[in-house]
């Protein structure tokens, strides 16, 4: 069944046990037997040896969902790869807050990445300029010679930019191939257009190309979404007070905005890597957008309505894709796709930019309220309590007794075990 016609509001989903949960992602995503059983599977190492070179073995990271979300007035359920603690359930708490009002809005622009082109050894740096632009048409032409099934579904090379910039070793040139790469995160296809052009602007120049190169800062393919958290579900208007405040710092610090930023990427990453997508990409783009004019700041920005209510966005690069690169290879990246139910890359960009802004409200909300540690330490102590052996409802009894005492420590932890066997 589409889970477009299934509401993806889900109260205390984490207390369900796992294979009730499964079952929940199942039933929504219209999940088969075989793909149901991909997410208890390790990831096989003869794939694994086809991904990368010199694999020894398989590395594996926790695979949830976050639940509540509404996007652009459609539910989602949301898979989520990440080891720590707290980052899912905030997310989906976020979303959840986030509905009472409408839930996420998005937009999206074309999907148009940067190949960058590196001319050095160029006399008449302003000449040579003038002639790489006068031989645009043949360029692109030349550029969309190289994917033709890329240009068939509309997309392939669309545009030239020429820069021209100072640096010690003197003015060099770098040209911009702009491609409309469609449903593909694509390097792939950037590169090799790249390649192709190449020896043409050094025939048309004298000079000699360098690097020849996707960028990763995809400042022509950005996502924007914003959402209304409702100040009643926040605890009222002096809480919606107390975020600004917060988030102010943000704004306005490059110290705090990195670790601002970081609780961004938390959210953002879990889905890239579910979904088969390249993580560090997204980050370095993500990263060095935040410091387009020069300072580092805040991705996302806050501001209170006229009701009252807090009003948050964020707009960022978003270079995703859904065909191509591990987004086929990994065995459960395809899974993870039927989840979210996407079509195209763009559906997948709206959701990725979706919960990294609700992972954002979520972080900041914490500070500004109860503090971080509060989530965090609950889970940490679950931790502590497995690694003093404790099992079962031993885990659970151990680590509530360690974080009412407020002493999260492995001997404390031990001991407290040994206590609840003794009886």
């Amino acid at each position: 069944m589409s889970n477009e016609k299934k509401s993806s509001l889900v109260s205390g989903f984490y207390k369900l046990p796992v294979n009730e949960r499964i079952k929940f992602v199942k039933d929504f995503s219209g999940l088969n037997e075989d793909e149901t059983k991909l997410f208890l599977s390790c990831l096989d190492i003869a794939t694994a040896d086809r991904m990368i070179e010199n694999v020894l073995g398989t590395f594996e990271m926790p695979l949830a969902v976050a639940v509540n979300f509404m996007i652009n007035g459609k539910d989602y359920v949301i898979p989520m790869a990440i080891e720590e603690p707290s980052v899912v359930a905030a997310a989906s708490n976020a979303a959840k807050i986030a509905r009472v009002k409408g839930g996420f809005t998005t937009k999206y622009s074309k999907p148009l990445m940067i190949g960058q082109l590196q001319l050095l050894h160029v006399d008449d740096v302003a000449g040579a300029a003038q002639k790489i632009m006068h031989h645009k048409e043949e360029i692109l032409q030349l550029a969309n010679a190289q994917d033709k099934i890329l240009v068939g579904l509309g997309g392939g090379a669309k545009d030239l930019e020429v820069r021209i910039l100072d640096s010690p070793l003197g003015k060099m040139i770098v040209t911009h191939l702009i491609v409309d790469v469609r449903d593909a995160m694509g390097a792939n296809a950037v590169n090799t257009m790249c390649e192709a052009v190449s020896p043409f602007i050094e025939d048309i120049t004298g000079g000699k190309i360098r690097l020849r190169i996707l960028s990763n800062l995809a400042d022509k393919r950005l996502v924007k979404v914003k959402a209304i958290f409702d100040k009643e579900k926040m605890g009222g208007e002096k809480v919606v007070d107390a975020f600004l405040e917060a988030y102010m710092l943000a704004s306005i610090d490059p110290y705090r905005a990195a670790t601002h930023n970081k609780g961004i990427m938390n959210g953002i990453d879990a889905v890239i890597i579910a979904t088969g997508n390249d993580f560090r990409a997204i980050e370095a783009g993500a990263h060095a957008y935040a410091a387009r004019n020069g300072n580092y700041t805040s991705l996302t920005s806050y501001h209170k309505d006229k009701n009252g209510d807090l009003v948050g966005e964020l707009e960022m690069p978003m270079a995703v894709g859904v065909v191509g690169g591990a987004a086929n290879m990994h065995p459960k990246a395809k899974p993870c796709r039927k989840i979210l139910g996407i079509k195209d890359a763009q559906e997948l960009a709206e959701i990725v930019a979706s919960v990294g802004l609700a992972q954002n409200f979520a972080a900041v909300y914490a500070l500004s309220t109860v503090g971080i540690q509060k989530g965090h330490m609950s889970l940490h102590a679950k931790n502590i309590a497995v690694m003093a052996g404790a099992q079962g409802d031993e885990i659970e009894r151990v680590a509530e007794t360690i974080v009412k005492e407020k002493k999260i420590k492995l001997d404390r932890a031990k001991e407290v075990l040994e206590k609840i066997r003794k009886g």
